[in-house]
């Protein structure tokens, strides 16, 4: 039986909420519902905190988008955006180690052509030489909830298993 939407929403948005911040999205234009920001520092260090060895910096930035449906040319819009909206929100520095975009479209049934947009999607930028300064890449799904299958792009492969605990929680509770 599959799984409604908006219960599967709510189940999506109490998962990202125990490490990233929810962020209520309002775009009228397109089908967003929320986005969660992701921040960690990590650091090494000898003994005492100011003999530090290394220093490093996670960001990551999760647009919902959520319809009935969605074709191709929306989910590329949607893709787009999300990227030309994560951007600005990414400061390079020596720490920096990259700030990725996810964009995971939740429908209730999806055609051969958004499946397609996005496999095919894909994002990437380096700051400074060699990436010294960090990177970004844009990690797309969308979650088929009629057959409860999750298709990613190449970087986004861990968003499948990710999904697919999300159903085996969802059918161990019901």
């Amino acid at each position: 039986m599959a799984i409604q939407r908006e219960l599967f929403l709510k189940i999506l948005e109490d998962a990202y909420s125990a490490y990233y911040s929810i962020v209520p999205e309002e775009n009228s234009e397109l089908p967003l519902v929320f986005r969660a920001d992701y921040n960690a520092q990590d650091e090494q260090y000898f003994f005492v905190k100011s003999a530090q060895i290394w220093k490093n910096q996670k960001l990551e930035y999760a647009y919902v988008f959520s319809a009935p449906t969605l074709d191709g040319a929306t989910a590329r819009r949607c893709m787009d955006w999300a990227v030309q909206n994560m951007l600005p929100k990414v400061k390079p520095h020596k720490d920096h180690q990259y700030t990725n975009c996810k964009v995971i479209f939740i429908v209730d049934r999806a055609d051969e052509e958004l499946r397609t947009a996005v496999q095919k999607s894909k994002f990437s930028k380096s700051y400074g030489p060699l990436s010294l300064y960090g990177y970004t890449e844009l990690l797309s799904a969308v979650v088929d909830l009629s057959a409860e299958k999750t298709t990613t792009n190449r970087v986004g492969h861990g968003l499948e298993s990710f999904f697919r605990k999300l159903f085996a929680l969802r059918h161990e509770e019901a």
